[in-house]
């Protein structure tokens, strides 16, 4: 019995992206950021292969009702530091969410993504809008 092993070609796997639309409302932000990352990775895919960049498109509404869970909403903070001494910054969680929403589920996506050279452009397929409508415009399927 022969047994091959096909892997995933690069054009192919661009020409297979699908689009996922999803709505963050009440949805707990670890658990959708999980979601969001095996999409963009494409390992929900048959043929996934972790040095080809397979993953689809997403498009997330309504970050600003995302929820945590437990004490989160006062323990959690977001660090930065500029480089210079003292130039660390800590952000409170509901100070982040009140700023920009998206930015506290766009840094939890890319965290969860490996640190390699496709996270930026799996980030790249990534659309994030506070509210319910969207100003992003979708691929328009081709009428002939």
């Amino acid at each position: 019995m022969i047994q091959k092993t096909t892997l995933p070609k690069t054009d192919m796997a661009e020409k297979s992206r699908k689009w996922h639309f999803m709505d963050a409302t009440d949805q707990i932000l670890g658990r959708l950021s999980t979601k969001i990352a095996v999409l963009l990775m494409g390992k929900h895919k048959r043929d996934y292969a972790t040095n080809v960049d397979c993953g689809d498109f997403v498009v997330v509404t309504n970050t600003d009702k995302v929820r945590i869970t437990g004490n989160k909403a006062v323990d959690k903070f977001y660090f930065r530091h500029s480089g210079y001494a003292a130039g660390a910054k800590t952000i409170p969680y509901k100070r982040q969410m009140e700023n920009d929403s998206t930015k506290v589920l766009e840094l939890a996506v890319r965290r969860m993504l490996d640190d390699n050279r496709l996270r930026d452009k799996r980030m790249k397929r990534l659309r994030i809008f506070t509210g319910a409508q969207t100003q992003f415009p979708v691929a328009k399927a081709a009428s002939k």
